[in-house]
């Protein structure tokens, strides 16, 4: 049987931030009560890592001061890597999800009905990186069997992504290691210390492993372009997801939400991306403003301007993820439960 690696430093930080949500989840129950517009409404939502560049929309928002502007009172909180966004959603500890749309597919199959209602993006914005010392020997997916490779958590999209690279390429999950190292210092630590021969990861990270020359780029998803050769089509990823339940009772706030996103996503689309990182937190570039720039203009691409759902995205995903998962190999998962274009639609006019 194969045993998949835990990172240490990755752990440390799991059991901090579960703490902290554990807090705060009374609170959150309270906060919503009304399905109304009342101004300075509270919503909660989870990001799988608020300084991952293709999460930017969320805390790009707040900072153009959109969400205030729809009379809410939007509180950002954060956690390395989205299928623990997913688990604070389910437990009713948020109101949103800002993570990976293919939660929505694996959440189904366990009966549990969540939503995109904003699509962020069309492609991964993902890149799959190796160490250097493992560079002459993982030239392509078919190079996996064996070794060990980072994703942000076990179950989180990165994890899936993973999978398909190595099962479309002839390697079973089962001959190769995940290991969870989040992102960040903890995935550059480790694929500079040998914990890890290469990984899966976003922008600001890839950005500063080029920038130390640590490894080198192997797929690189950040583009439709690249989503379509190494997947077969649009990748819809990052996405403001919620439980149906809580969407069909609350609509009038879910339609400020999309209001809000969607006035950010055509934003970005008309400015570069100097200006959109001077928006950001100033500790978002880690110093190194020029290189934070460089990060977000690589990962720009993989963005939608309109927060629409791709025509055949979700399609590719159920694709992606039926090659290796036998939850969505056994259900006949109905995609037209798994997101609605109903309040972006809207909020185009």
């Amino acid at each position: 049987m194969r045993k998949s690696t835990r990172f240490t430093a990755s752990a440390a930080a799991g059991l901090l931030a579960l703490s902290s949500l554990t807090a705060c989840a009374n609170e959150a129950a309270s906060d919503t009560g009304s399905s109304g517009g009342g101004k300075g409404e509270k919503v909660k939502i989870m990001v799988g890592g608020l300084d991952k560049v293709i999460y930017l929309p969320a805390m790009l928002t707040q900072r153009l001061g959109y969400f205030t502007e729809e009379g809410l009172n939007v509180e950002l909180l954060s956690e390395p890597a989205g299928v623990q966004a997913e688990t604070a959603l389910i437990s009713g500890q948020v109101q949103g999800a800002v993570g990976f749309y293919d939660h929505t597919l694996d959440l189904q199959t366990k009966e549990k009905y969540v939503e995109s209602v904003v699509q962020f993006s069309h492609a991964p914005g993902e890149v799959e990186v190796v160490s250097n010392k493992a560079a002459d020997k993982i030239t392509s997916p078919k190079d996996f069997k064996g070794k060990k490779l980072g994703v942000t958590g076990l179950g989180s999209s990165t994890d899936f992504l993973t999978k398909y690279l190595a099962v479309k390429n002839g390697v079973k999950v089962s001959e190769f290691s995940p290991v969870a190292v989040g992102a960040g210092p903890t995935f550059i630590s480790a694929l500079e210390q040998g914990a890890i021969d290469g990984g899966m990861t976003t922008d600001p990270t890839v950005a500063t492993i080029l920038d130390k020359k640590a490894g080198k780029v192997l797929i690189d998803m950040r583009t439709p372009e690249g989503s379509q050769e190494a997947l077969g089509g649009p990748y819809p990823s990052s996405s403001l997801y919620m439980q149906t339940d809580w969407v069909n009772s609350h609509k009038e706030t879910v339609q400020k939400l999309a209001n809000a996103f969607v006035r950010t996503l055509k934003w970005m689309s008309t400015h570069s991306a100097d200006e959109i990182a001077a928006k950001m937190p100033a500790d978002y570039s880690q110093g190194n403003k020029t290189l934070y720039a460089e990060a977000i203009k690589s990962t720009l691409p993989m963005f939608t301007n309109d927060g629409v759902m791709p025509q055949n995205g979700p399609e590719t995903v159920e694709k992606v993820l039926k090659a290796f998962n036998p939850n969505i190999q056994k259900h006949d998962v109905d995609l037209s439960k798994t997101y609605t274009t109903e309040f972006v639609e809207k909020a185009k006019g």
